[in-house]
């Protein structure tokens, strides 16, 4: 579903601050996958995300989503295979609209716009079932504005609205990066549900190694812009923090790892 190509960028190429983020970066997502990303600052976690979304382009290299080279596409044509949920929960939402009209949004986008006017009451229901997965009681407040949601809840609205279209790709950068614990746990949940639910094939990007480990089917961690640790399956399954740290040591030669990844 996703293929990237000995993909090469360098921010502010030729001056003093030159910094090589993609060094013939090289990954291949399988359809339904579910991948968590992993890696010190500067690693170019949040560089990849960027580059398969189109915000940049990049230097050399190719961007597949599906069977569908994307390299040269800017960010706004490759918004109909991707969906989206980045750190901050008040990005994904319209605060002074209700929970049932950006759902609606979210549903319509892409669409053709009509005269019709309003939400069905089979759409309704449908976003009704869909709020439920979310175990928020956010089914019971569809009329009330997003504005007065809390940050957990409306980020978890964003990531049920980026999923309404199951997209060809899913991109988590830090979802839960800005969520207390309690609220970070409920909002990995909702993912986990509907991922699995939507089968949809997903990159999570998160600085907490527990949660790599935890969730997805296959865990990546990045090091000076490529990948040294790449492990699926019952590897990963059986995987601890300390196991994972020593991987890291032993693929990139290197022990510095910055304590975020360690305590996040």
């Amino acid at each position: 579903m996703l293929k990237i190509e000995n993909v090469y960028k360098t921010f502010n190429p030729g001056t003093i601050n030159e910094k090589r983020a993609l060094n013939g970066l090289n990954l291949e997502l399988k359809e339904g996958e579910f991948v968590t990303v992993i890696g010190g600052n500067g690693a170019g976690k949040s560089t990849m995300l960027n580059a398969v979304a189109g915000v940049w382009g990049v230097d050399s290299g190719r961007i597949l989503i599906g069977d569908v080279d994307v390299t040269h596409l800017p960010e706004y044509k490759r918004a109909q295979y991707i969906g989206r949920v980045f750190q901050d929960p008040m990005m994904g939402t319209a605060a002074t609209m209700q929970i049932e009209e950006n759902l609606a949004l979210a549903a319509r986008r892409g669409k053709a716009r009509t005269l019709r006017s309003g939400i069905t009451k089979a759409e309704r229901e449908e976003y009704r079932e869909q709020l439920k997965i979310l175990d928020l009681g956010l089914e019971e407040r569809m009329t009330a504005k997003v504005g007065l949601l809390s940050g957990g809840q409306r980020q978890a609205l964003t990531l049920l609205m980026a999923t309404l279209r199951k997209p060809k790709l899913l991109l988590l950068d830090e979802h839960t990066a800005a969520l207390d614990p309690k609220t970070a746990a409920k909002v990995l949940e909702a993912t986990e549900k509907i991922v699995q639910k939507n089968q949809l094939t997903t990159m999570m990007i998160t600085h907490n190694m527990r949660d790599a480990i935890a969730h997805g089917n296959r865990l990546i961690m990045m090091y000076d812009g490529h990948i040294v640790v790449d492990v699926s399956g019952e590897e990963k399954k059986n995987l601890t923090v300390e196991q994972l740290l020593s991987l890291f040591s032993q693929a990139s030669g290197s022990s510095e790892v910055d304590d975020k990844l360690v305590l996040g």
